[in-house]
């Protein structure tokens, strides 16, 4: 719920500065850019922080299974490898996309 109101709150945020600077074009051009790396940023760092938790997750729960079944780790353990690489790439994507939209 927290993270709702302060996705809400920036939204709101930029809105409000993108339609004050609008009197201006000086400024208007200022903001937008200004906005654009808020939102650039947001995304990488979003993406970021989305990988640690997931990757996070993945080892901890191949940690657990090891200690189950130790018969089973190097499966566990290549299963682990190739999932955290695949949460790895989405993240990058992410940050490329984010950065890609900062011009």
């Amino acid at each position: 719920m927290k993270l709702a109101h302060l996705a809400l709150a920036l939204v709101a945020g930029s809105v409000f500065v993108n339609v004050a600077s609008a009197q201006d074009p000086a400024v208007a051009a200022e903001a937008v850019n200004w906005g654009k790396g808020l939102g650039a940023g947001l995304a990488c760092g979003l993406a970021a922080i989305g990988a640690g938790v997931g990757i996070g997750r993945i080892g901890g729960s191949a940690v657990e299974a090891i200690a189950r079944q130790p018969e089973m780790a190097t499966k566990i353990f290549i299963n682990m490898i190739l999932t955290a690489a695949l949460v790895e790439g989405v993240a990058l994507f992410a940050v490329v996309a984010g950065f890609l939209n900062f011009k």
